[in-house]
């Protein structure tokens, strides 16, 4: 059985709905700026049109994504940090979790810190990618008092600097979260940092670590999977 086409009843080009995506979801743009772009370049497409396939195209992408990338998380040392974010002037909590290589392990919202929304977060994550050797986090005592129900308190280290890397890693979500103008709802939240995630690890490749010639070979294998992605 052949494979169900996602493109099959749009009139647009699948290379234009991935384009319009992937713009605005990899990079602090607004759908009206994304318009623009595609607009210089002789598409002519609406911002909501836009707004409608990242909705429904999103979510497949990502998945698909996941499915053919061949970098794997590391279990050696973990980030985790949660960072402040107002809905509708109410206040909630995006937690982010990032290995040592500065993948992104998983977002997730709620409406506390407490105790019970850290251990929720620590066991979506061991159950998803297994227990790691070091968790660093701040001095948050939600941390500790999960790890100690868990029985891995001994995992935590809260040293001072340690957590930069998770730290840096909000920046792309600041820069989004200006562009959007904030968010409406936790689900909308969630989705996005979900999507955003993906898009994320699919392209970072740590150019600070890598020399000029391997940074552009891991440049170029990167688009090129992303076009084959739902390759119809």
């Amino acid at each position: 059985m052949s494979k169900k086409n996602p493109f099959k009843y749009y009139k647009t080009s699948p290379e234009i709905i991935k384009l319009a995506v992937m713009y605005y979801i990899r990079y602090p743009l607004s759908l009206r700026q994304v318009e623009d772009i595609l607009n210089e370049r002789g598409i002519d497409v609406c911002h909501e049109t836009i707004r409608y396939w990242w909705n429904k195209f999103g979510t497949l992408f990502s998945r698909e994504i996941k499915k053919k990338s061949n970098h794997r998380a590391s279990n050696w040392s973990w980030h985790i940090d949660e960072v402040f974010v107002k809905i509708n002037g109410e206040t909630h909590y995006l937690w982010r979790a990032v290995d040592h290589e500065g993948t992104i392990l998983d977002c997730y919202v709620t409406k506390r810190r407490n105790k019970k929304a850290a251990l929720k977060v620590l066991k979506k994550l061991m159950s998803r990618h297994g227990r790691p050797k070091e968790i660093v986090t701040d001095k948050l005592p939600s941390y500790k008092a999960a790890l100690r129900h868990i029985g891995a308190v001994n995992l935590q280290n809260t040293g001072q600097y340690k957590n930069n890397q998770v730290e840096n890693s909000h920046l792309h979500f600041r820069r989004r979260e200006r562009g959007m103008n904030k968010f409406r709802s936790m689900r909308s939240l969630q989705k996005f940092t979900a999507i955003q995630s993906s898009f994320l690890n699919h392209f970072n490749h740590q150019r600070h670590l890598e020399n000029r010639n391997s940074f552009k070979n891991l440049r170029a294998n990167s688009v090129e999977q992303w076009r084959g992605i739902c390759a119809s």
